[in-house]
């Protein structure tokens, strides 16, 4: 499995989380409360963590093709979400090896 992790500094995180757990509710399976949730999207689960500075999302796809569709899933709808703010991208990283996605 492939493994990335996404960072936007944003003091409204929670907030996205949130929003973004309810959409893909309507599609997907889904958990989440104020300060981190699981979106079983098609390529692999996103798991996301608020803090009161940032919104991390942690995606898993089993190829490259996946991992690419996680990020644009995510991206795409945070640029919808956060147009009052400076959304450019989670800045995509390969995540932490160690780095659990449940």
């Amino acid at each position: 499995m492939i493994r990335e992790t996404g960072v936007f500094a944003t003091p409204n995180a929670s907030r996205y989380l949130q929003q973004l757990c309810k959409h893909f509710a309507h599609k997907v399976a889904v958990d989440y409360d104020d300060n981190t949730g699981r979106a079983d999207l098609p390529p692999g689960p996103a798991v996301m963590t608020a803090t009161p500075k940032d919104l991390t999302v942690v995606v898993e796809a089993v190829d490259e093709d996946g991992i690419a569709l996680a990020r644009h899933i995510i991206d795409d709808h945070l640029t919808r979400f956060a147009f009052r703010e400076d959304f450019s991208g989670m800045g995509w990283q390969p995540a932490d090896p160690g780095q659990s996605n449940q």
